[in-house]
C-alpha cells in the first residue's frame, strides 16, 4: 500500500511579509534538512518506510496546498510547494525500494 509522506498528494495573489517569507522557507529547509540527517544517522529499511516528516512540515504543506487550491499561492510559495513535492518524491521512491529490499531478504 502506497502512502504519503505529507498526508496527501502534493501538486503544483496572497502577499506575505518577508519575516514570514522567510520563516516559510526555514520550514521548507527544515523538512529537507530532517531528511539529510535522518539519512546520515544510518537507518534500516524498516525506519525508512517509517519516516514521517515533522508536524510542522505537514503543517506547511497543508497551508501552502489549500493556498494553491484557493488561487492565492506567491511565487515563492509555489517554489517551496514545489520542493515539497520533489522531497515526498525522493521519498516515496526510497521507501518503495525499502519494500523491495526486505521482500528481497525474506
Amino acid at each position: 500500500m502506497r502512502r504519503l509522506l505529507f498526508a496527501q498528494p502534493i501538486e503544483c495573489g496572497y502577499k506575505i511579509g518577508e519575516r514570514e517569507s522567510r520563516d516559510a522557507m526555514s520550514v521548507n529547509r527544515k523538512a529537507y534538512d530532517e531528511i539529510v540527517d535522518f539519512f546520515a544517522r544510518g537507518t534500516s529499511s524498516n525506519a525508512v518506510i517509517g519516516y514521517h516528516p515533522s508536524t510542522e512540515a505537514q503543517e506547511r504543506v497543508h497551508d501552502l496546498l489549500a493556498k494553491n487550491k484557493a488561487g492565492t499561492l506567491t511565487s515563492e510559495e509555489a517554489a517551496e510547494l514545489e520542493l515539497f513535492g520533489e522531497l515526498e518524491h525522493f521519498m516515496q521512491l526510497v521507501k518503495a525500494r525499502a519494500h523491495q529490499y526486505i521482500e528481497s531478504r525474506s
